[in-house]
């Protein structure tokens, strides 16, 4: 997605034949950063198709080597787009707008980035600092479509909002100096082959 854009928020995603179905309504989406880690749970009732494009990326290993290349306090953090070098990831298709699901840009939530074109989200995520409802839709105009929220590790995208940034040529002032990156994203139901399975304590007595 082109650096260019003041933020950028994604829509939705037209349902694909075959598209993998999540075992939960409210999936969660585990990402270890390298300053540790938060959760995110996504929804898939009321933005099926920005949180399954989302979980896509995340299933495909794509938001991996990632970093969060725009961080502006009082307002949002941005990733998923780009590699430690500003290098561009290739993304998919952008999705269509689902700005109208009734899911507001508060504190702690989740939104798919996009240009000024409603419909030009693809990758890349925001997680608002505050409550921004300005990216709101409004009769008049398209807003940013939130498709789930951080219900576990807030402190530390607070952590990532306040970091130094620099002007980098093309992105702006707010690129942190030190771009904390995405070391794994993946589903909680479903680990990474290598992590090992958690420890099951034997039963109790009856």
């Amino acid at each position: 997605m082109p650096h260019r854009a003041a933020i950028l928020l994604l829509a939705l995603l037209p349902a694909l034949a075959g598209a993998e179905m999540p075992s939960s309504l409210v999936p969660q989406v585990r990402i270890e950063t390298s300053l540790g880690a938060f959760v995110l749970e996504v929804d898939t009732v009321r933005a099926p198709l920005s949180t399954e494009n989302f979980l896509r990326y995340v299933r495909d290993g794509y938001y991996d080597g990632t970093v969060f290349h725009r961080v502006i306090p009082n307002f949002v953090v941005q990733g998923g787009g780009y590699d430690a070098g500003l290098a561009e990831r290739k993304a998919s298709a952008p999705i269509a707008n689902e700005s109208g699901n009734g899911l507001s840009n508060r504190r702690g939530t989740v939104g798919l980035a996009r240009e000024s074109s409603p419909h030009s989200g693809s990758s890349q995520f925001y997680i608002n600092l505050v409550d921004n409802t300005a990216l709101d839709p409004l009769p008049s105009r398209w807003g940013y479509a939130v498709f789930g929220r951080v219900v576990e590790g807030m402190e530390l995208v607070d952590r990532i909002a306040h970091m130094a940034t620099e002007t980098v040529p093309g992105f702006g002032a707010d690129v942190p100096v030190e771009r904390p990156a995405i070391k794994r994203a993946w589903v909680i139901e479903a680990a990474p082959a290598d992590q090992p399975p958690p420890a099951t304590e034997a039963p109790g007595p009856e």
